[in-house]
């Protein structure tokens, strides 16, 4: 069994998603940590496991990442991190893989599917094996507790339901 562990100067985890119905808000999260477990090269035989650290969340706005660490939504002091645990790969083709698995955010645990492309695989300069992954999916907010919104006075909401993830992942051969 071979495990692949993450190159975190060479990754990054982000998400969005719609405010007043009218545009995007990014943020990161700049404190996470993915392992891959696989008997082969093949993804499709592999075990993923992700923890993402709630505390970490950065938006470039401190009041509003203050806001999102608060009880109204990841309530970073009784939940520190969120987490993801692969149940079943599927191949698509060479380089697109759907992984499922159970997210859990504020103690809810749901299935999730997100979609991860292979980059490729490549020795670096010190011999290292490395390989590199952009995995991308949505979820519904709501599904994990995370309901706090505002009505707008045009009417719609302050925050969508519906949050974006991107991720790109570059990991190296333990």
């Amino acid at each position: 069994m071979a495990t692949w562990s993450l190159d975190k100067s060479h990754s990054e985890l982000e998400f969005k998603v719609k405010h007043m119905m009218i545009s995007n808000v990014k943020g990161q999260f700049q404190d996470f940590n993915v392992t891959v477990d696989s008997s082969s090269a093949d993804l499709s035989q592999a075990q993923v496991k992700v923890e993402i650290k709630t505390d970490s969340v950065t938006t470039k706005n401190e009041p509003r990442d203050q806001h999102l660490r608060s009880e109204e939504f990841f309530n970073a002091s009784a939940y520190p991190a969120i987490t993801f645990k692969s149940t079943e790969i599927q191949k698509v083709d060479d380089d697109e893989y759907k992984l499922l698995g159970d997210l859990t955010i504020k103690g809810v645990t749901k299935p999730a599917t997100f979609i991860a492309e292979f980059g490729g695989i490549a020795k670096d300069p010190w011999g290292n094996q490395k390989a590199g992954y952009t995995v991308s999916g949505k979820i519904n907010r709501q599904d994990f507790g995370l309901t706090w919104n505002a009505a707008l006075e045009t009417g719609g909401v302050m925050v969508s339901e519906e949050v974006k993830f991107h991720a790109d992942v570059q990991f190296v051969l333990a």
